[in-house]
């Protein structure tokens, strides 16, 4: 696989079509909750930033896909993200469960809010 996207349409477009479509939706719920987010790639992933600060970061993988809320967004959803497998400031969802729509809307909501917080001081 290539690791040197420089959109997110492209990374995207370097999976199976089934990935894709979960791609799109995590996208989806960043740029819905978070439209003034700015979008790149960073550390070879999809990659938002607000007020200067990084939001949020995805990524593809054979069998998950990876999420990374920061740990301060990670712990604050603790008790919802339980039943998935974590890292440090990242949590997976699987492939074929249904993606937490509504959960990484609500984490990316926390994590613009925190930006904002912290942009103010």
């Amino acid at each position: 696989m290539e690791t040197c996207f420089k959109t997110v349409d492209e990374y995207i477009k370097s999976f199976p079509a089934h990935t894709q479509s979960l791609l799109h939706l995590v996208r989806s719920a960043i740029k819905g909750k978070v439209p003034e987010a700015v979008e790149g790639i960073a550390y070879g992933m999809p990659a938002y930033k607000t007020n200067g600060r990084p939001l949020v970061y995805f990524a593809g993988h054979k069998n998950h896909i990876g999420f990374y809320a920061l740990p301060s967004g990670k712990s604050e959803f603790a008790a919802e993200l339980s039943i998935y497998k974590q890292g440090k400031g990242s949590v997976q969802f699987p492939l074929d469960k249904e993606l937490p729509y509504n959960l990484i809307e609500r984490m990316v909501e926390f994590r613009a809010k925190e930006n904002l917080a912290k942009a103010k001081k």
